[in-house]
């Protein structure tokens, strides 16, 4: 897929622009989509009273939030490829409003359960963003503005944890009783989800030069059909050794994240003995860092690429990951608090890192099949979050030591990076385009607040 006039520089001011609109509209939708995926995760404390759900249950309905996201986000591309970004975010946002708003009728496990499976199909709004900055921004800044708008979607996940308390206790103030509280508390994501989802619609579009109905029309991209059909494209990817080593990656770093996500408010209101909104307040710290940690991995990514081309993309990568695992299993071991918290906060880093350094290399994989590779990575995330839920669901192992497992579980598996590899004409290729990319804008940078 041969897009021209992608912008070789991120303005971040700048709303003019079809390359900026989309690098801000993909961000937030993404930021908005992970308000309502994990809306209930703060208040689980709450809801285990409420609907007395025992910790295997819980970690059903934690299975499930993340589950069906990996069958959905393997469609999703596809349909990025068929319909376009612009087409495909909006009907995800619209449509996953509903499960978001209707979670409220649950009264008993199997609802909850089958409510939380529905709204995790909006996991997949990570592709579609990553998609659509990828269709905009050129080599030399690709890295950065995947890394950034997946980084400050992802930022969802903390402002929920310390939001949703807060909408909560502004209810409970109003003399809504706890039962009836949460249940309306989570009708707030819904109604933001929906409106982002028609603001989508109405002010981006798929490329540079337009949508893709457009393109095809004036025969600048190719139909969807035939070779380049939706079909041959997911085999194309599907294929490659590489796409599935970096599925495994994916799944060592965004499904630890989504694992985190879900138990960290729980984890600390537990093993610390702390207050709900004390406890949100410190998980969303995990989630906070990605104001800025993912968009460092992107941009870590692309200053290695400088130097050592997609090898050195590659090895970033791995360089992260280690650091992840590392952090991972020092903060299961933590008894205190305050050391609780910073280790954390240092896992955080590497685990957002790890992140934007796997979407540094994604684009370079096939072109020709963006979406499908972009899509089958993306689910791995999820394969990810699903595999690390087992560790929390049994009621004969405590959080900590899954926590701990799945430290050692990054440890051996980052060598799955060592598999991703690039034929020399195509490290020749990518290095030219990152040099062209570079030179046009080499005198006033990549990252620009102008």
């Amino acid at each position: 897929m041969n897009i021209r006039n992608k912008a070789s520089r991120i303005r971040l001011l700048d709303f003019s622009t079809p390359q900026m609109r989309a690098f801000h509209f993909s961000w937030f939708a993404f930021h908005v989509c992970f308000f309502g995926w994990f809306g209930i995760a703060p208040l689980m404390a709450i809801v285990r009273e409420d609907l007395a759900l025992t910790q295997t249950q819980i970690g059903n309905t934690i299975i499930a939030s993340v589950a069906i996201t990996v069958i959905v986000r393997l469609l999703i591309g596809l349909l990025c490829d068929r319909l376009g970004p612009r087409k495909t975010y909006t009907g995800l946002l619209l449509l996953g409003s509903l499960p978001v708003m209707s979670i409220g009728f649950a009264d008993s496990f199997e609802s909850f359960l089958l409510a939380r499976l529905a709204i995790g199909a909006i996991g997949a709004s990570f592709v579609i963003t990553q998609y659509h900055t990828t269709m905009m921004f050129a080599p030399n800044v690709v890295g950065t503005a995947n890394a950034t708008s997946a980084g400050w979607g992802n930022l969802g996940g903390g402002t929920t944890q310390m939001l949703m308390p807060l909408i909560l206790s502004g209810l409970l103030m109003l003399g809504v009783s706890e039962t009836l509280g949460w249940r309306l508390a989570m009708v707030v994501p819904g109604i933001v989800m929906f409106a982002t989802g028609i603001g989508y619609w109405l002010f981006t579009q798929d490329a540079p030069d337009g949508n893709f109905s457009d393109l095809r029309a004036r025969g600048e991209l190719p139909e969807a059909k035939g070779e380049h059909g939706a079909a041959t494209s997911f085999l194309a990817a599907a294929k490659d050794i590489r796409v599935w080593a970096l599925f495994v990656v994916y799944g060592l770093c965004f499904g630890v994240e989504l694992t985190i996500n879900n138990i960290a408010a729980i984890y600390f209101f537990d093993h610390f003995d702390l207050t709900l909104a004390t406890a949100g307040l410190i998980a969303g710290l995990f989630g906070l860092m990605n104001i800025f940690a993912r968009t460092l991995g992107g941009v870590f990514s692309d200053l290695f690429a400088r130097q050592a081309g997609l090898k050195g993309r590659v090895r970033w990568l791995f360089i992260a990951l280690v650091c992840e695992g590392i952090a991972l299993v020092a903060f299961s071991q933590m008894h205190v608090l305050s050391l609780a918290i910073g280790i954390m906060l240092v896992f955080s880093l590497f685990v957002q890192m790890a992140e934007g350094a796997t979407f540094g290399v994604v684009p370079f994989i096939n072109k020709k099949a963006l979406g499908a590779v972009a899509g089958i990575v993306g689910a791995g995330g999820n394969v990810g979050a699903v595999s690390a839920a087992f560790l929390f669901r049994s009621e004969n192992l405590s959080y900590q030591q899954g926590l701990f497992y799945l430290g050692l579980c990054v440890l051996v598996l980052a060598s799955c990076v060592l598999v991703v590899r690039f034929s020399e004409e195509v490290e020749a290729e990518e290095a030219d385009a990152y040099a062209k990319a570079a030179n046009r804008e080499a005198a006033t940078g990549t990252l620009s607040l102008r």
